[in-house]
């Protein structure tokens, strides 16, 4: 098992270690401490699921011993020890940070921290609605602690081990005060860093458990192409094998022999998905083994020198290193030419022939090294699988299970997604639109989709039900046409997606974090569980209720963080450090950006499948503050045919910067085609100069309106940006947004409303007036409707405190 070996430094340097006959102290780094208590005094130097490295610089802190009481003092905290069994009484830890008013304080064994802010969940099957997301890394008491005691072990040499038996104790205690994004830093430093999924994963997936034939599916992918709807991946649910039959000896949903009646001839198949760019996952449940009637029983029988003369089955056996090797190099290898990543779907629960060794764990950790090693040299791994602990993320992506199809459900997702976030896990994977059971509701599996789109992944799924299938056209019109703009949406956003992906997500930056992650001293934040940022500059506040059928409109409870920011949809302005009901139809969700943000885009409104590299940009601009960004792509990724990926193995990185005092976008291209929107910003374009290499060009400049993002739009011909060429945009000094007039906005809004045209009349005439906005909104109210019917209007008028000035 020498080829699993993986990098991890566990050993923590002695200078860092405090111990006696029975405890063991280690203070990993500025903010982390593990506490240990071994009643046969032998303590734990492997690395653990959870933590791989433990050797750090040493860190400042101060060790008094009085003989009978212990005391660590470091600049964020003071431990205190009776060199007694950890307890309540005799491990106590003491904090410098001042996160609450009485003190926070840290007990061995006391009570749960109400204050801790959640991690995740193994699964979500079964679930309708909330579900126990456990203890994660943040709390509002400015610490948490890891309880590692029971976790299973590597053992150096390319396989597993359990812990030792015995009277044990192993945990680690992160104070970090305020410093969320310290704090979740330090955890990925122990645990390792996130890694990276590849370009394609950020795609569209479809997914279904349903047998199909191969016509069937490659028929149906060839209908997303008809709909201009891309994708990425195909994945192939349980019965592209054998499952069933008067030569299968045993019931559920294992196997490794292609279904021949469903798909004659396999390499067929995975050519023509891989032809249409589509990369292919199959879904394995492993845990009844390999029986006599797969191909490849005999094969693996003699690897591992295994009786077949009564045809015994292999039995599914994680413990043993001959069985994990042969089931990778024997039984997957073989299928791997129509597999680029395996869907480990494992629920048959955490324990195994060794009490201590958990089979998720085991399958998560070798699936991936395995896949590192089968992909191409430079290329990214993955596997797609359940959490199985602390430690998971370090195998993405993740599966949560079979999702019931109700607003419950979908109305906790967001929250769920963004809360792991504090225990590592940044690639969920949901079953988006619902997985089975529940009830048929367009306008829920719509916002689902939408969802989805700016989640991690996007992923539909449904079970072999003929009502619960996920295709964009089965549902009705309007449903439809949104469906399918976010899904044309989130390959468009794959740039933005990709560059996070590739520089933020290694360096402990997650791709979803709520909100209390860049604002944890802001009390209103806690109270927005499902609004959440994505990426670095984009605020997403999903719908998760049904809309108003007098208004068409869905409300939105939102917090918009300090500083002006704008609807990426709607263009709308919205004052920053307030809390604010949005209202939106079935075509958007609010989706906000700063001012200063950059927002690359594939300029293609129709990307094609793959998520290759675009030909050219959209990038949003918005205009108020200095912004930067830097697109990253492997240049792999836009490989021309026949070509390898040795071949072209190098990354590109293109700048794009604003200067708000100049009014000043400069970038430069990499023979790329361009066209930059500044949001909600309009001005004349006889003023606006772009310059292509220090000379003026004349480039199409133009104003846009809904249902296109609103605001100034430049495009620069490809012609004029071949090779590294310098691009600037010259908007005058100081531009601010404009000021959105709201009364077209109420009109049309006022147009579509399914109310008495007499009391359209009262709204619309206060609306019209030149009466000043605090004396509109007053007489708004005093009509006594309710919120859901005077909201959408409100929320035009208040939304930018410039209109009324």
């Amino acid at each position: 098992m020498d080829k699993y070996k993986f990098p991890h430094d566990p050993i923590a340097g002695s200078a860092s270690i405090v111990s006696g006959a029975q405890y063991r102290f280690t203070i990993l780094n500025d903010l982390v401490a593990r506490y240990e208590w071994a009643e046969d005094g032998r303590f734990e130097d492997r690395a653990s699921t959870f933590a791989i490295n433990r050797k750090f610089p040493t860190p400042q802190f101060d060790v008094t011993d009085t003989g009978d009481q212990l005391t660590i003092s470091t600049p964020s905290f003071r431990l205190t020890y009776d060199k007694k069994r950890f307890s309540a009484n005799g491990l106590y830890v003491s904090f410098s940070a001042k996160t609450t008013l009485w003190g926070a304080e840290w007990r061995y064994g006391a009570s749960p921290d109400h204050e801790n802010l959640g991690g995740t969940a193994r699964t979500l099957d079964g679930v309708n609605g909330r579900c126990n997301m456990g203890s994660g890394v943040l709390s509002r008491s400015g610490y948490a602690c890891i309880d590692d005691s029971d976790s299973m072990l590597f053992d150096g040499d390319g396989f597993v081990a359990p812990r030792r038996s015995g009277d044990r104790i192993d945990g680690y205690l992160f104070s970090y005060g305020f410093d969320f994004q310290g704090g979740m830093k330090a955890y990925y430093a122990v645990s390792g860093a996130q890694p990276s999924v590849p370009r394609w994963a950020l795609g569209n997936w479809w997914s279904r458990y349903h047998a199909y034939t191969d016509k069937e599916y490659l028929t149906l992918m060839d209908n997303f192409d008809a709909e201009t709807i891309p994708l990425s991946v195909a994945v192939v649910d349980m019965d592209w094998h054998i499952v069933k039959g008067d030569n299968v000896d045993h019931s559920g949903w294992t196997g490794y022999t292609w279904n021949k009646d469903l798909f004659p001839d396999p390499d067929a198949f995975g050519k023509a998905l891989r032809d249409r760019k589509l990369k292919i996952t199959l879904n394995d449940h492993p845990h009844a083994g390999v029986h006599s009637h797969e191909d490849l029983y005999e094969k693996m029988a003699k690897y591992l020198g295994h009786d077949t003369t009564n045809k015994a089955p292999i039995l599914f056996n994680p413990t043993s290193p001959s069985f994990i090797y042969a089931s990778l190099n024997i039984l997957h290898r073989a299928l791997e030419k129509n597999c680029d990543f395996w869907w480990i779907d494992w629920q048959q629960g955490s324990s195994s022939a060794i009490p201590g060794i958990d089979p998720l764990w085991v399958l998560n950790h070798f699936h991936y090294l395995d896949n590192a090693q089968q992909v191409e040299k430079g290329s990214k791994p993955l596997v797609f699988s359940r959490y199985a602990g602390p430690g998971s993320h370090r195998y993405p992506v993740g599966f949560s299970g079979d999702s019931i199809n109700t607003w419950d459900s979908l109305r906790f997702q967001p929250e769920f997604t963004a809360t792991a976030s504090n225990v590592g896990y940044g690639w969920w994977s949901h079953d988006i639109g619902g997985h089975m059971a529940g009830y048929r509701d367009d306008e829920l599996a719509t916002r689902w989709v939408q969802f989805g789109a700016l989640s991690p992944i996007l992923r539909l799924h449904s079970s072999n039900s003929p009502w619960t299938s996920k295709e964009p056209w089965h549902f009705r019109g309007e449903n439809h046409r949104a469906m399918k703009q976010f899904m044309q949406l989130r390959h468009r956003l794959i740039p933005y997606i990709y560059t996070a992906n590739v520089t933020s997500v290694p360096e402990g930056l997650p791709l979803v974090q709520p909100l209390y992650w860049r604002f944890p001293k802001r009390n209103e934040v806690y109270h927005y569980p499902n609004e959440y940022f994505f990426g670095s500059s984009l605020i997403v506040a999903p719908v998760v209720h049904p809309r108003d059928k007098r208004t068409n409109h869905a409300a939105v409870d939102v917090w918009v963080p300090p500083s002006k920011h704008v609807d990426l949809f709607t263009g709308s302005v919205y004052d920053g450090d307030r809390e604010i009901i949005m209202y939106r139809t079935i075509d958007h969700i609010p989706i906000l950006a700063p001012q200063g943000s950059i927002i690359p885009l594939d300029k293609n409104f129709v990307p094609k499948n793959g998520c290759t590299n675009p030909e050219g940009f959209e990038v949003l601009v918005v205009v108020g503050k200095d912004g930067r960004f830097t697109i990253v792509e492997d240049t792999f990724n836009d490989l021309v045919e026949g070509s390898t990926l040795a071949e072209a193995k190098n990354t590109r990185n293109i700048k794009i910067e604003y200067n708000q005092a100049a009014g000043k976008l400069t970038t430069s291209s990499s023979n790329k085609s361009w066209k930059f929107k500044f949001v909600s910003f309009f001005h004349d374009p006889a003023s606006i100069s772009v310059l292509v290499d220090f000379s003026k060009i004349d480039a199409n400049i133009t104003t846009e309106e809904l249902p296109l993002t609103p605001g100034l739009s430049v495009e620069i011909p490809k012609a004029a940006s071949d090779g590294d060429t310098v691009i600037e945009i010259l908007l005058g000094s100081d531009p601010q947004l404009s000021i959105i007039e709201p009364t077209k906005r109420i009109e049309e809004l006022l147009l579509d409303y399914q109310l008495e045209f007499s009391v359209k009349d009262k709204i619309w005439g206060i609306c019209k007036s030149s009466r000043p906005t605090t004396t509109k909104i007053g007489m708004l109210a005093g009509l006594g409707f309710d919120e859901a019917l005077i909201g959408p209007i409100l929320e035009l008028i208040v939304s930018d405190s410039r209109q009324s000035s």
